[in-house]
């Protein structure tokens, strides 16, 4: 009969980066970048994932630095939120959002005939400059994002576009790769709620790692 090699929940996370560590072979990812891609392969058992991650040059400086200095953190759904290590972020002052499901977004989607993740992140960066954007389910949302920030009317501290899907979730990816603000993504269609939550989470224990 098949007995698990321990219960203990530190020993299990353990034994699995220590397995990660063997599997994923050679990498060009720094110590702090190679600290994120392991939190989202644990999340995700996908080490395919996991090496197309792609980190602006900044991007692990301006995570750290947005969260130590209590910035807002905005997620674009719920599944995102409830993910979060809100301790870690609340240590800073730090607090999370989603606008989705707010009144005056759904209405506004209504009168404009346009998605909520879109009218979504038009009132998310007019309330969380220099914020952190943790995008994991909708492309639109990223590439609203992205418009915005094109426009100068947002000014994210980071940008975590990590969509999943079929339609438009690669390109948006492929296009917040091209701007010069710090974002962490992957190339492709894989992604999700999941791993973006590992990524920031993973930002989390590294800022309080990195201030004590």
């Amino acid at each position: 009969m098949f007995r698990p090699i321990t219960v203990q929940p530190e020993q299990i996370e353990q034994k699995s980066f220590q397995i990660i560590d063997e599997e994923i072979g050679e990498h060009a990812f720094t110590a702090e970048q190679y600290a994120v891609v392991q939190r989202v392969i644990h999340a995700s058992a996908d080490f395919e994932l996991g090496k197309s991650l792609l980190f602006h040059p900044r991007a692990i400086e301006a995570g750290m630095a947005a969260i130590r200095a209590g910035k807002k953190i905005v997620a674009d759904v719920q599944m995102v939120q409830v993910g979060i290590n809100k301790a870690r972020i609340e240590k800073y002052g730090g607090s999370i959002h989603v606008y989705i499901s707010d009144e005056d977004v759904m209405k506004e989607a209504k009168r404009l005939n346009t998605t909520r993740a879109i009218v979504a992140m038009r009132k998310a960066v007019k309330e969380a400059d220099g914020g952190i954007f943790a995008i994991g389910n909708a492309p639109t949302a990223l590439l609203e994002l992205i418009r915005l920030v094109k426009e100068g009317v947002a000014r994210p501290g980071l940008i975590i576009g990590l969509p999943v899907g079929f339609v438009s979730a690669a390109e948006s990816k492929e296009e917040l790769a091209k701007l010069d603000v710090p974002f962490i993504t992957n190339i492709g269609r894989k992604g999700g709620s999941t791993v973006t939550v590992a990524a920031l989470n993973a930002l989390s224990i590294l800022a309080e790692r990195e201030s004590v």
